[in-house]
């Protein structure tokens, strides 16, 4: 892709700078702008500070060396009481930061000039989506895996109920993985559980999904899958295209065709994928100077750009919410990978909240009880016991471990 688009976007990225630097008639390069963001990876932070700079900005940003995830990003914004933007996290954060959870970190009020283009994905006046991210479940169809058999599940738990090999992660934290239980979970959500609003069910299949599932040491499972070690695995969409690009180089039965698979191909799940977006919002700081704030204003403005988005989504493989940008990286349509149903917006039954909500709701409650009962062993020749799920403490199991 980057070949492809590379000169092209370089052109407009330029005519971009110019045109806002004409359109804003300032410079606000004399002062910095202190951005929290889990969206931090060295590349990305070295990249955003020069094109920041090229555009008249100057930004402090950590990179993951530093601040890594999103909880220590968004812990770090609430505690130093510092900050300028905020932008990343996801969907379950950006709901907490909206409703209050955080005692130390509220939103300025804004609607930026590109609020129409990113559809569903805002909190009008508030924050608004820059990229969008959903998990995967991929299989190869060659003799390494299905054999010409293609996979269709009504659920994502119905992973388990097969007999064919897959990959899973091997520690309870990471937003990765913490994504790939919240779509395993989705059909087994019960506000009325004492659980952590998940059937005992829910907590069994998930347990199942550990218990047969192969962990190798992997930090995500495109690995396993390209060197032919399973039959199934997850992995999330951004990076996916890019890995495929150059499966070669890690494989002697790599995975073939990038957008036209070859040997391997998207599990058809009925109930679709987890989508989340990560999202930007300027962060109220009364210590602040009334151009301080501007400028952050104007950085919020800037980046969020059709222009400026598809410099980063063709940078980093991700997927722009910002659909001008979108329509800019992919002229030929949307990737599959973005055209399943997204179940992240969908009602949960008996409750007022979207399952992304739910998950915020119960996020922290399930990471308890996933660590408490020892769920995501590492090591595959020392899996615990299965716990006795008739006569569990749940009351306990849904609280911090002490």
């Amino acid at each position: 892709m980057k070949r492809l688009l590379g000169f092209t976007l370089v052109l407009c990225m330029m005519v971009s700078m110019l045109s806002f630097a004409v359109a804003q008639n300032k410079d606000y390069s004399n002062v910095t702008i202190r951005i929290y963001s889990n969206s931090n990876s060295t590349e990305r932070a070295i990249w955003l500070k020069e094109e920041a700079k090229a555009a008249g900005f100057t930004i402090s940003m950590d990179d993951n060396s530093v601040i890594s995830g999103d909880t220590a990003a968004i812990q770090a914004a609430n505690e130093k009481k510092d900050g300028d933007i905020l932008f990343g996290l996801n969907e379950t954060r950006w709901g907490q930061v909206v409703g209050g959870t955080y005692e130390n970190i509220n939103l300025v009020e804004w609607t930026p000039t590109w609020a129409d283009q990113v559809g569903d994905f805002k909190y009008d006046g508030l924050a608004y989506g820059l990229v969008i991210q959903n998990i995967l479940m991929l299989y190869r169809n060659d003799e390494l895996g299905t054999n010409g058999v293609e996979l269709h599940f009504d659920h994502w738990a119905d992973l388990v109920d097969t007999d064919y090999t897959w990959y899973r992660q091997g520690k309870v934290g990471g937003t990765t993985n913490a994504n790939i239980n919240s779509s395993l979970l989705y059909p087994y959500a019960d506000p009325t559980s004492p659980a952590g609003g998940i059937s005992i069910d829910g907590w069994k299949m998930l347990w199942k999904y550990n218990a047969d599932g192969i962990f190798n040491g992997d930090s995500y499972g495109f690995d396993a899958l390209n060197r032919g070690e399973v039959q199934v695995s997850t992995f999330y969409s951004s990076s996916l295209y890019g890995k495929v690009d150059v499966a070669a180089e890690g494989s002697q039965n790599p995975l073939k065709g990038t957008m036209e698979p070859e040997n391997w191909n998207l599990v058809d799940i009925k109930d679709g994928s987890y989508y989340i977006a990560e999202y930007i919002g300027v962060l109220d700081r009364p210590d602040r100077t009334p151009e301080e704030t501007e400028a952050a204003l104007a950085f919020a403005e800037w980046f969020g750009t059709a222009d400026v988005q598809a410099k980063w989504g063709e940078e980093f493989d991700s997927y722009p919410c910002n659909k001008e940008a979108a329509d800019m990286l992919y002229p030929d349509g949307v990737p599959p990978i973005y055209q399943l149903p997204n179940f992240a917006l969908n009602q949960v039954e008996g409750t007022d909240m979207n399952y992304a909500e739910y998950v915020g709701a119960h996020s922290s409650q399930w990471t308890n009880i996933m660590t408490n009962l020892g769920f995501y062993w590492a090591d595959m020749s020392a899996a615990p016991s299965e716990p006795d799920w008739e006569n569990l403490d749940w009351a306990t199991l849904v609280q911090a471990s002490n």
